[in-house]
């Protein structure tokens, strides 16, 4: 983890999230913020309420008992027994370690995606 602590913005997200092919943005459930890749949800950020600033994204399952563990972060609800981590002090951790951690959520989701569906994001 780097040392300057700062978290991520919706602003970081989209400006993030937005370079990669397939990515497309949407707000569900009212207040959360989530970007996905051929329909599949890569990550999610609480926009408003109590929970504002939490992000949640799918990781390794390698990875998954250590993250889940650390200060800041836990099982995230509803989907955490798909491997997916919420981070519940994102102002913990540099917004470059986020935005690792949500690249890495990318990847994992295209990659389950059918050869055919990656052909054609990367062909747009």
């Amino acid at each position: 983890m780097s040392h300057q602590a700062s978290g991520m913005r919706d602003a970081d997200l989209d400006d993030l999230c937005a370079r990669w092919p397939g990515a497309t943005r949407a707000i569900k459930w009212e207040v959360d913020l989530v970007w996905s890749v051929a329909g599949k949800m890569f990550v999610a950020l609480c926009t408003l309420g109590p929970d504002r600033g939490r992000l949640s994204f799918k990781v390794e399952p390698e990875q998954y008992a250590a993250l889940s563990g650390r200060p800041g972060m836990m099982p995230a609800p509803y989907t955490g027994s798909m491997f997916w981590i919420s981070v519940t002090e994102p102002e913990r951790f540099s917004t470059a370690d986020l935005a690792a951690w949500v690249r890495g959520s990318y990847d994992l989701v295209r990659a389950t995606l059918p050869k055919k569906t990656q052909d054609a994001l990367d062909a747009s």
